[in-house]
This record gives C-alpha cells, structure tokens and sequence, in this order.
C-alpha cells in the first residue's frame, strides 16, 4: 500500500478513499482474506485524518466488500458475499442525480413504511441524535453525515437488510446529493425545511404510521429532488 498518494482535496473524502480501495479489491490487487493496511497505515498513505479513514472502511463494509473484526482489523470477504456495488464511472455521469433519485423514490418510500412498522427504541433515539446533529452543527460535513445517518437508520429499521445494501452501496452518491442541494441554496433557508421534513418522517415513523411515514418520504424525496432542480416521474 506504500504506492498511495494524498488524495485530491475534493469531493467526499472517505467515498473517494472508498473508491480506491475498492477498486483494488475489485482488480485483484486485494484478494479474499487480505487483511487491509492498518488505519494509522491508510491515514499516512492518503494523508487524511483517521475521521475520514474510518468512514472510508464504514462504507466499504456496508458495501460488504471487507469485513472488521475485533481486534484484527479489516479483512477482504469472498466475492459470493459481497453486497450490492455501483459501477463507479457510470454513478458519476452527468445523468446520474436524475437516475439516483428516480431510483431511491420508490425504495426510500417503502423503507418509511415498514420503518413503520418494525422499528424498535433504539431506531428512533438514533433518529432523534441524528435529528440533533443536523440541527445543532456547525460543520457542513458532520451534519451532511448526520442526515445520511438519517436516511441509513431507516433503511436498518425495516428488518430488511437489502435496503441496508442498497443505501451503504450508494451512500457516497446520496453525500453528493446532499451537498448539491446544500450548495444552491444558503443554509440559513434550507436548514429548517429539512429539518422539518425530517421530523414528520420521524414523527409518523414512531407513530407506528406507515401510511403516513410513506406520505412523509415521499414529500422529502419529492422536495429534495426539487431542491437540486430535477422533476423526478410519479406514478399513481
């Protein structure tokens, strides 16, 4: 791994770390049963901070590209598995907000709804210092990371670990979203919109309401592609 190089400063550092990594795996370069260079190692060789290593690892495990084990570290599992991964090139087209929107409507949708229906304590006080972080931060990236932890508690929620895969798999796609929309419109009058669309979310969800969780998200979705300027396709 001594053939590292700092990375480029933009973008989301950990999916671009991530990005790497994986790519080695991919090409056989990290084969099943490697064991990963330390995070200490990976800090030197990217010249980033053990903060954006360690989410870097986070991602790829939700990936299901590595796994961690205590004490030992981060290991390649076999290729049979492995999650869902996104083609890299293709995810970064200049189409690809429309497309990731269109997909995770309908997804995100039913993940509200069987949120609903299957979420315990510990879901909705995750949800709630998720709800805190986004609302009390001042650092763009620990509340962009905030409202992503957001979105995975529900998918984890649902007691369907497919829709875990689906947002680890994409999750660095759905940080360039939330900066898009962040970055057209000033913090000051996008904040309280969010936040009070999230909280409907988080109200209806621990309701026990799927219907209304599933009327929740579909706002939000709707509501966050328009905020990046896309009209996303709504049947029904």
């Amino acid at each position: 791994m001594s053939d590292f190089t700092p990375i480029q400063r933009h973008g989301h550092l950990p999916a671009r770390i991530a990005a790497e990594l994986g790519a080695r795996i991919e090409r056989g370069l990290l084969k099943p049963g490697d064991r990963l260079p330390t995070e200490l190692a990976l800090t030197r060789s990217f010249a980033v901070s053990r903060t954006v290593v360690r989410e870097a690892i986070a991602q790829l495990r939700n990936e299901g590209l590595i796994e961690t084990r205590q004490g030992a570290g981060a290991f390649v599992i076999q290729r049979a598995a492995r999650h869902i991964r996104l083609d890299d090139a293709q995810a970064m087209a200049p189409h690809a907000f429309q497309d990731l929107f269109q997909l995770r409507l309908p997804l995100e949708i039913e993940a509200a709804g069987l949120a609903a229906l299957h979420r315990g304590p510990d879901h909705l006080d995750r949800m709630d210092d998720a709800l805190a972080r986004m609302a009390g931060g001042d650092d763009g990236a620990a509340v962009m990371q905030a409202d992503l932890d957001f979105h995975r508690i529900i998918a984890e929620a649902t007691g369907n670990a497919y829709f875990v895969q689906f947002l680890g798999a994409i999750s660095d796609r759905i940080l360039s979203t939330i900066i898009e929309s962040r970055d057209r419109q000033s913090p000051e009058r996008i904040a309280p919109l969010i936040d009070r669309e999230h909280r409907a979310l988080r109200d209806a969800i621990g309701q026990g309401e799927p219907a209304e969780a599933r009327a929740a998200m579909r706002r939000h979705m709707l509501q966050s592609a328009a905020r990046v300027g896309l009209r996303l396709q709504v049947l029904g």
